[in-house]
């Protein structure tokens, strides 16, 4: 199947996302084996809050990261931004979520001032958008100098010797898991697809080294399959 792009890959998307809301957190649990807690906090992590501190959290779907920086740095402030209603709404239901403001919003055009986030997040956002580079140059504007950008996403094939039985999760056990419980067989079977034709972890890394970010690092998780990204905009 051959996926939009453009302005229609974000209707495409939004939908997609939207009818899998109820059952996309027991899902990301049953594809990671349970690993994907251990990620999102590793990118708290690498956001380097402090006490008292603002984050934004792009994507935020049904708030996993947002919601783990608020047990991570208690005093910390946290807003998590999504275009899709339907999961914000499974994300308010989850325990916790009133220690954070979840906000309708495109990442293409953040509703924030410049630079008045202390860090950024975004975890299993820009594979799925149509314009990686200009995702992470509304990131830059609304983050402060001095402030870290993290990105936790899928990578394309590894080259490692496990690769045979990544593709065989990738393309049997990851569809198979999504039409058993969420009677949505096609929304991860696009996850295959998207994560295959996805940029290499150097190359997001020059993406976001163009933008302006220093210090541009990344961790390779779980064989190779999973990367999360770090950068900080210059401090002024």
């Amino acid at each position: 199947m051959i996926y939009p792009e453009g302005p229609e890959r974000a209707i495409y998307v939004r939908k997609m996302f939207g009818n899998i809301s109820n059952r996309y957190d027991l899902m990301n649990r049953l594809m990671t084996f349970g690993r994907d807690r251990s990620w999102r906090r590793y990118v708290v992590h690498m956001a380097r809050l402090q006490p008292g501190d603002l984050l934004l959290d792009v994507g935020t779907g049904t708030g996993d990261i947002a919601l783990e920086a608020k047990r991570v740095e208690p005093s910390s402030v946290v807003i998590g931004v999504d275009f899709s209603f339907r999961m914000m709404q499974a994300g308010r239901r989850r325990s916790g979520s009133r220690m954070m403001v979840f906000c309708s919003a495109d990442a293409f055009q953040l509703p924030f001032p410049d630079g008045i986030f202390d860090a950024v997040t975004s975890g299993y956002l820009v594979r799925n958008v149509s314009d990686v580079r200009q995702v992470f140059e509304e990131q830059i504007r609304v983050v402060k100098p001095g402030g870290h950008v993290v990105c936790l996403d899928t990578s394309p094939r590894p080259n490692k010797i496990t690769w045979p039985f990544i593709l065989f999760h990738l393309k049997v056990i990851i569809p198979f898991l999504g039409y058993l419980f969420t009677n949505n067989k096609s929304a991860y079977k696009y996850l295959r697809e998207s994560t295959r034709a996805f940029m290499k972890p150097d190359e997001l890394a020059l993406v976001m080294n163009s933008v302006g970010l220093q210090n541009v690092s990344y961790r390779r998780l779980m064989f190779g399959t999973q990367v999360v990204h770090s950068g900080m905009r210059p401090k002024v």
